[in-house]
């Protein structure tokens, strides 16, 4: 193992004061997955920057996708708790979920239902309720109450799959298609064997939405296309967005739909031949989508933004080969960007992209600059994608990696850890774009 020690000083807020636990000896600066298991914290030595590993009390956790937002705030100084991140954890046998205090450290169980059940990754934020479901019924347990009720019960033969909770948490949102595409699905179960045969069937795929008081379900949206990807806007309780899936040089892709009026808008129109466009999110204050574009696919790389209402163009943010990243997130004051890189198998074709990344604008607000969080050349890609998401103070990007020989979840700080000799790996603006 490649290591050396420092001292540091004891650490300050958010994570920081978990990390503190540590800081009292010295601190190990090591080659990201060089040994297996790696401790609970240490130096990347290839950048600089502090990663702690988060575990749950019976094992290790499950990341959220890229979109789903893990993370509940605070209350302030009474509520007894930081900002917590959500996650699940088997106990007995079974998935309950728990939280943990990004603060302290301290893993709390929520949910005790010994049903099996399957766990939501969504969070009822104007209610602090997680969500998970048991056979045909949808619960929510309040993270600070521990109190579970009932949200809904789909009547006998009728069933479909919960994708978001809208921003005031009184809607739900999910889909069904038709019987034919999941007979597809499990007749072809690789991706690249059911993937265009779904996207070529052009079945029927329809969008419900159920209003939580009232019980009521209604389909809002059906298409003869294959839809995915459903979000709700984090900011805005009638604006939901989703996708056409399929090859994505095939498909004019993200789509914005307003529970009001009813209206769908396409939020980005490809303009030559094998542009693509996806990975779709919203920002943090739920006015704008962003994605990643390539135009045209595996030559150009943009992380591109439109604005939610219009679909008009805000920003593209050109990107080098090796800084494109599968997924991206935006902190919550809206001034960085993550990225969780890829290998050299990835449509990039990256030569050196295996990183985790900060991005930053330059002085004209018109370039990334991107600074290497993690070096990530010991986690495997196409097994884990690591979907970075910033905690809500934004000092930390959480990550999911299997450099330790299994999938557990990590936090890395965004500001260095002073080291003796080591310089901040930083790359060149990228060449970018920006419209407005």
């Amino acid at each position: 193992m490649k290591r050396k020690h420092i001292a540091l000083a004891l650490c300050a807020a958010g994570l920081d004061q978990a990390a503190a636990m540590h800081a009292a000896h010295a601190q190990d600066v090591l080659e990201t997955g060089a040994s297996k298991p790696m401790p609970a914290e240490w130096i990347d030595m290839d950048t600089g920057h502090k990663v702690r590993r988060l575990s749950g009390p019976t094992g290790p956790i499950s990341n959220w996708y890229f979109h789903n937002n893990p993370f509940i705030a605070g209350q302030g100084a009474g509520d007894g708790h930081g900002d917590r991140m959500v996650f699940s954890n088997e106990v007995d046998g079974v998935s309950q979920i728990f939280t943990l205090d990004l603060a302290t450290g301290k893993t709390e169980q929520v949910t005790a239902d010994p049903a099996r059940k399957r766990v939501l990754p969504m969070i009822a934020r104007a209610t602090r309720e997680v969500l998970y479901q048991a056979g045909d019924t949808l619960y929510a347990t309040g993270v600070d109450t521990h109190k579970t009720r009932k949200l809904y019960t789909f009547p006998a033969g009728q069933r479909g799959g919960f994708a978001t909770i809208n921003a005031d948490g009184t809607v739900l949102a999910g889909s069904y298609a038709a019987p034919e595409q999941g007979e597809i699905a499990r007749k072809y179960p690789k991706k690249s064997d059911f993937f265009d045969r779904i996207y070529d069937a052009h079945l029927l795929n329809s969008i419900f939405t159920i209003d939580i008081a009232s019980g009521k379900m209604k389909v809002v949206h059906e298409e003869n296309t294959w839809l995915g990807h459903i979000q709700f806007s984090p900011t805005d309780p009638d604006i939901l967005m989703f996708c056409h899936e399929g090859p994505w040089h095939k498909v004019d892709r993200i789509w914005r739909y307003d529970l009001k009026d009813k209206t769908t808008t396409l939020m980005h129109k490809r303009s030559m031949p094998m542009e693509i466009a996806g990975h779709e999110g919203f920002a943090p204050d739920g006015k704008s989508i962003w994605f990643d574009l390539q135009k045209p696919r595996g030559q150009t790389f943009y992380f591109a933004g439109a604005d939610v209402r219009t679909g008009r163009e805000l920003a593209s943010y050109g990107l080098t080969a090796n800084e494109w990243s599968i997924h991206y997130a935006i902190s919550p004051d809206r001034k960085l960007f993550a990225g969780d890189g890829g290998d050299p198998t990835q449509v990039a074709k990256a030569p050196d992209g295996m990183w985790i990344y900060a991005f930053r604008l330059d002085a004209a607000g018109t370039r990334f600059v991107s600074e290497k969080l993690v070096n990530m050349k010991a986690h495997g890609y196409r097994a884990l994608e690591p979907n970075v998401h910033f905690t809500p103070d934004g000092k930390w990007v959480v990550f999911g990696g299997n450099f330790e020989g299994r999938n557990e979840t990590y936090a890395v700080e965004v500001a260095r850890t002073p080291v003796t000799g080591a310089a901040p790996v930083v790359q060149a603006p990228s060449p970018a774009v920006k419209s407005s």
